[in-house]
């Protein structure tokens, strides 16, 4: 005989919570294989794709699509047969990039009452009548929406299972109530703060909190740094980018300044040099902005720089980065000229010291050997915890960066 097992949302590590989820990759009635992904999430980290680590026929999904569930909640549940029945019920998928923890709490059904994480949620009178005790709502969407439309939960006769309440209760039931008065313009709009978008706010606004950041700037003349990129890619396979090329500037000058590779412990009240140079980097993806850090870049070439900033670019457009390739940078480069932009104030990556933001290189005039040239100019911009260092060290470490790439050639002579 047939055994239904459920699959609850996984731990996902990093001291991710929950999950939004973003795309069902299979329906009720599919047949699914072992370690097959059923259902594309958003944390606050990275969207991955779940695996089921049971197989057979799909028998209940739980969440609809925007939907945010916490680890631990139930997913899916699956009819196995005997042979894929494994000897512990509880879910036991590991992610690529991920761990798991303790078991997850269980769903289970007791006397017609769904029990959620040890918490009894009574189903309501089936007449509809008013209930007391829990009501049985699983979806935070849900219960949303009942609360935008004025829809009493307890009012309801779920048509789910055990008398769960779903979205289309509420829905049928608000096509019925008075519309409750707008909180906001008819014509205004509300977008969840949450998932990425959620994340980078908070770690943003932290940074605004804690750190007591100060800015400088100066202009540079990159032609020769894009004369010395164009030598170095003539007839070479593995082409370097300018943003390696700054990359390894950055790395440099970490190693001439190590003071603001750091970060501060507020609970000890003391400032924590690192040793090793974990160099994150902006990304803008269709999702919004990632920060992938590359690892230990002081002991990569250029080449190596390049390389790697590519490879964890393309995994950042597909959605593919793992919480480890997002996590751990000591210090951020953000490169916001591909956006055509001159110059900004980089607001620093909590829980880090420093940002240094690079401008587009664009044509300008510019005093060049004592004349009026037209040479490819950029705004640096360096952005500091003055908790860290002050202005004499964060303007070394700007004057440095802007030497080197104006005269490129004795830096990366040795690379």
């Amino acid at each position: 005989m047939p055994v239904v097992r459920e699959f609850l949302l996984p731990d996902l590590g990093e001291g991710l919570t929950e999950a939004e989820i973003v795309r069902w990759l299979v329906g009720v009635g599919d047949v699914v294989a072992i370690d097959q992904p059923v259902v594309e999430v958003e944390t606050a980290k990275a969207v991955v794709e779940v695996p089921c680590p049971y197989g057979g026929v799909v028998t209940a999904r739980f969440g609809e699509e925007g939907e945010s569930l916490d680890v631990g909640r139930p997913l899916i549940t699956v009819a196995v047969g005997p042979r894929e029945t494994p000897g512990d019920d509880t879910s036991g998928n590991v992610l690529v990039g991920y761990g798991t923890g303790a078991p997850a709490a269980r769903r289970r059904r007791v006397r017609g009452a769904a029990v959620t994480a040890g918490v009894a949620v009574a189903a309501p009178a089936a007449n509809g009548t008013r209930v007391d005790g829990p009501v049985a709502v699983i979806s935070p969407l849900v219960r949303r929406i009942a609360k935008e439309h004025g829809v009493d939960l307890r009012s309801l006769a779920g048509s789910g299972p055990d008398g769960l309440i779903l979205r289309a209760d509420v829905e049928r039931a608000a096509v019925k109530a008075p519309a409750p008065a707008p909180d906001a313009p008819r014509d205004s709009s509300r977008i969840p703060l949450r998932g990425m978008r959620g994340a980078v706010a908070e770690k943003l606004s932290r940074s605004r909190r804690e750190i007591p950041d100060a800015t400088c700037w100066v202009d540079a003349d990159a032609t020769e740094l894009l004369a010395a990129r164009a030598a170095m890619n003539a007839g070479a396979t593995t082409k370097v980018s300018v943003l390696a090329l700054l990359a390894r500037i950055c790395t440099a000058a970490l190693g001439r300044f190590p003071e603001i590779n750091a970060t501060v412990d507020v609970e000890r009240n003391e400032i924590v040099r690192l040793p090793a140079v974990h160099l994150g980097f902006a990304a803008q993806t269709e999702r919004g902005l990632v920060v992938p850090v590359v690892r230990d870049a002081q002991a990569r070439t250029v080449e190596g720089l390049s390389e790697e900033i590519g490879r964890l670019t393309e995994a950042a457009r597909a959605g593919s980065l793992t919480p480890a390739e997002l996590t751990g940078g000591t210090f951020t480069l953000n490169n916001y000229g591909v956006f055509g932009v001159d110059g900004s104030t980089p607001i620093i990556n909590h829980p880090e010291a420093a940002m240094l933001g690079v401008g587009r290189i664009a044509p300008k005039p510019w005093v060049w050997e004592g004349e009026l040239a037209v040479r490819q100019v950029v705004q640096l911009s360096f952005t500091f915890d003055h908790r860290v260092c002050d202005g004499g060290t964060a303007g070394g470490f700007l004057r440095f960066v802007a030497d080197c790439v104006e005269r490129p050639a004795t830096l990366l002579r040795n690379v």
